[in-house]
């Protein structure tokens, strides 16, 4: 009896032994499995934020190719665009030679009319101080009234003549440029003088328009120093500009289409300002950015869009 209890004791030792040999074998596989599922976790882990970094360095890379294809096209597109205004400049730099040419031509005959029509006038003068001591009658009152008549012709061709005259020197000044030089100027007659020389450009134009053209200006502005040449070009542009653009919409609208310019000045004390304003279709979008770059030029249909260097007063 007791050699069966003992017997029946080591088995069952045995199989504690075994028992806890198969559960410490299979808390060393779970550890395994885990450390296992651990690992691939971190790699999995890692992995993902390597393939972020990848997708921010490839979104940074092509965010600055992007970046360089515009400014190269930037680039690409301003050496056009100073490519076609340096030959729109070699034009405008031949037209305005022949039209200093042709100026100077119109000036000389031009002097003799204004020199002559004024000395006529003294001439008249002179027979009415002499027709005075001749004695009343019917004829002489003829003589008289045909004499008044001659000296209001002579008058009126005077006065045309001095403006064709300053329009001429307007286009001299225009065309040849000045020295630079800064000198006090009558800043109204100066646009006025101007805005005339461009209306009658336009009305000597193949298709000129009507245009009503106001000037409102402040008649109490101080003499202003500036280039008188340079700012003169400002003002012929701008003008220009409005009528060639109005023309476009006299095309479209027909007579119901009242064409006009308003240009007016005020004293803001320490500022003088100037407006221009028309009621044509307004400058296009795509060359609004433009309208200060040095000889910019640009041209749709019959509305131009001209600029000259930048004016600095």
């Amino acid at each position: 009896m007791k050699i069966t209890l003992m017997r029946q004791d080591f088995f069952a030792l045995i199989w504690a032994v075994t028992m806890w040999l198969n559960h410490r074998k299979q808390m060393k596989e779970l550890e395994i499995e885990r450390i296992f599922l651990k690992e691939q976790e971190r790699q999995l882990k890692a992995t993902a934020e390597q393939k972020n970094q990848l997708e921010a360095l490839v979104a940074e890379r092509t965010s600055e190719i992007l970046k360089q294809k515009e400014e190269l096209q930037k680039a690409l597109n301003h050496l056009q665009s100073t490519q076609s205004q340096l030959i729109q400049q070699e034009k405008l730099a031949s037209l305005g030679q022949l039209t200093a040419g042709i100026a100077h031509e119109i000036k000389n005959p031009l002097n003799f009319v204004n020199n002559f029509s004024e000395l006529s006038v003294d001439f008249l003068e002179e027979i009415g101080e002499e027709m005075a001591k001749i004695s009343d009658s019917p004829e002489k009152e003829n003589i008289l009234e045909l004499l008044e008549d001659v000296k209001s012709n002579l008058v009126k061709i005077r006065h045309h003549g001095s403006r064709a005259d300053s329009i001429v020197r307007s286009m001299l000044m225009h065309s040849r440029g000045g020295t630079g030089s800064m000198e006090p100027t009558d800043l109204n007659a100066l646009i006025r003088e101007y805005a005339n020389l461009a209306f009658h450009g336009m009305r000597a134009n193949p298709k000129p328009i009507n245009v009503d053209i106001k000037l409102d200006f402040d008649e109490k502005l101080p003499q202003i120093k500036l280039n008188g040449e340079d700012f003169s070009r400002v003002i012929l542009n701008l003008v220009k500009n409005s009528f060639d653009a109005m023309r476009d919409k006299i095309s479209a609208l027909g007579n119901e289409y009242k064409a006009k310019v308003e240009i007016r000045t005020k004293d803001l004390g320490d500022q003088i300002l100037i407006e221009v304003e028309d009621n044509g279709p307004g400058v296009p979008d795509e060359i609004r950015d433009k309208l200060l770059m040095p000889f910019f030029y640009h041209q749709k249909g019959h509305r131009r869009y001209r600029t000259w260097p930048e004016y600095h007063p």
